[in-house]
């Protein structure tokens, strides 16, 4: 969850008032109070996705006087290269407002129903939509003796030179262990570099590239309850075998003295209702980097990626009052009435609105605890 006050927490709870800014900035940068255009918004959205190559999208309407992009005019909302800035707050009683900062988004189409002057409807994506079109132009060669921190800086920086890394533990200062080649594909190698050591990566509210291990699901960070002092507005729910998997086998690549590493990972829990060698059957997913290379690290591999999707083949989608501080991966509990008991899931996909009169919605999927082991 992006960080907020209590006070922040419990104000959205109730009856407020919301307050949404929107700033597009003609350089780089990072934190969350940029030099920057603020320009009006008339309507949008903010979609964050956990299962999405750009995990956030930004859909935004503003006014459209004077400020259509031409070759000899205003630039400013052109699509090449400008970013925006979007926040969501809460104006307190005292008349201070506290701003959660959504993130930054390239723009990528600006589109005008009504010319000359109406409204403008812009597209924007976050930060890694530069780094899927920023293909390599020749083959990047690694040595075995170079960090993983020293390949993601090379290649982030060669797209944004300014970019901040954030690693949550030591695993920059890791050795690759043996030489690679990354092709053409800058993103692709990247997310196997990541996932391969059991990471996940995305561009924060901050925009820094944080690459960080999965969050811990066990502790939920947000009530979604009904009833008096609740937020939940409506919710459905609906079991299916989409995108459930129960095992996880991880593998690198043979060198001409040893055979690859291999790992498998399983739900190994008798009393899960996706457990491995129950009635639901084996429901395998493959996972193959050249970065494993031993079985310890193939095992760590494929158990992160595995627990990314344990959980009940149980998906809610649900609407709420607005809580702009929850991103994909936050663990909430949801109750959908004082006779219905309380359930733990995970936000997959969630979209925050940028005017008062929409809900905030999601969509989550159940989170129990099982045993995972090896086969």
């Amino acid at each position: 969850m992006r960080p907020v006050s209590a006070a922040f927490l419990r104000t959205v709870r109730g009856s407020h008032t919301m307050a949404a800014r929107a700033r597009v900035c003609e350089t780089f940068q990072t934190g969350t109070d940029p030099d920057g255009t603020e320009i009006p918004i008339l309507a949008g959205d903010v979609i964050s996705d956990a299962n999405s190559d750009v995990r956030s999208t930004l859909d935004l309407v503003t006014a459209g006087h004077g400020m259509w992009p031409t070759s000899h005019g205003n630039l400013l909302l052109a699509p090449y290269g400008n970013e925006i800035l979007v926040e969501r707050g809460v104006k307190f009683g005292n008349g201070v407002t506290e701003w959660v900062s959504l993130g930054y988004y390239r723009i990528q189409t600006p589109d005008q129903a009504t010319t000359p002057d109406g409204p403008i409807r812009i597209s924007a994506r976050d930060r890694m939509a530069g780094l899927i079109d920023g293909r390599l132009l020749a083959p990047a060669q690694f040595t075995a003796s170079q960090t993983y921190g020293d390949v993601v800086e090379q290649l982030v920086l060669q797209v944004y030179p300014n970019a901040t890394i954030e690693w949550d533990d030591t695993t920059d200062v890791d050795t690759l262990g043996r030489a690679l080649v990354a092709e053409e594909d800058r993103f692709g190698f990247l997310a196997d570099l990541v996932t391969s050591r059991g990471k996940i990566w995305y561009w924060d509210h901050r925009g820094v590239l944080v690459i960080r291990d999965p969050p811990d699901v066990d502790v939920p960070v947000f009530d979604v309850d009904a009833g008096k002092g609740g937020v939940l507005v409506a919710a459905s729910r609906q079991l299916t075998r989409e995108r459930v998997y129960n095992a996880v086998v991880a593998f690198g690549e043979a060198t001409d003295t040893a055979a690859p590493a291999r790992a498998t990972a399983i739900n190994g829990d008798s009393n899960s209702p996706t457990y491995f060698s129950g009635p639901f059957g084996p429901v395998p997913r493959f996972f193959a980097s050249p970065l494993l290379t031993s079985n310890a690290e193939a095992a760590k591999a494929a158990e992160t990626i595995l627990r990314r999707q344990l959980g009940l083949p149980y998906v809610v989608d649900f609407s709420a009052v607005p809580n702009p501080a929850l991103e994909p991966w936050d663990p909430v509990r949801i109750r959908y009435s004082s006779k219905v008991g309380i359930e733990t899931h995970i936000i997959d996909r969630i979209t925050i609105p940028l005017v008062a009169a929409a809900p905030m919605t999601a969509t989550t999927r159940e989170q129990t605890v099982v045993l995972v082991g090896s086969a």
